[in-house]
């Protein structure tokens, strides 16, 4: 409590030193309240208990952009190798003469398969986490 006064500007270096010595000098809860008699009454574990539950909410809200990020960013390769590879098919296709089998597909469904999962269960699952 001594400490958050200091930092709070009420105390000087002096004061917070001499207040510090009487406290570990107390043996009395009587002794302990004449040290902060003059300093005003704040409930300082709910003060630091509310800044600890602010902080914890910032970084579950930092993680779970970074999740959509994260999300975001697979669907984004996983779009980008199916098209490079469509164009692929369709190059051999269109020079083979021949109708090729349609390969990316296999290429597609299995990882983007695994992707929906994970989209999909994966909210459910944080949501289960965070609540």
């Amino acid at each position: 409590m001594l400490r958050e006064h200091y930092a709070q500007g009420r105390l000087s270096v002096e004061e917070f030193d001499e207040r510090l010595e009487r406290l570990y000098a107390s043996k009395t809860y009587g002794e302990l309240q004449v040290i902060t008699a003059d300093l005003p009454d704040i409930d300082m574990r709910s003060y630091t208990a509310g800044r600890e539950l602010e902080k914890q909410a910032k970084r579950a809200e930092k993680r779970a952009q970074k999740e959509k990020d994260g999300l975001r960013g697979a669907w984004a390769g996983w779009a980008a190798v199916s098209g490079v590879n469509w164009v692929i098919w369709l190059i051999i296709s269109v020079t083979g003469g021949d109708g090729v089998y349609p390969w990316p597909l296999w290429i597609m469904g299995p990882w983007g398969v695994i992707l929906l999962v994970n989209t999909v269960f994966g909210q459910e699952r944080r949501k289960r986490l965070e609540g």
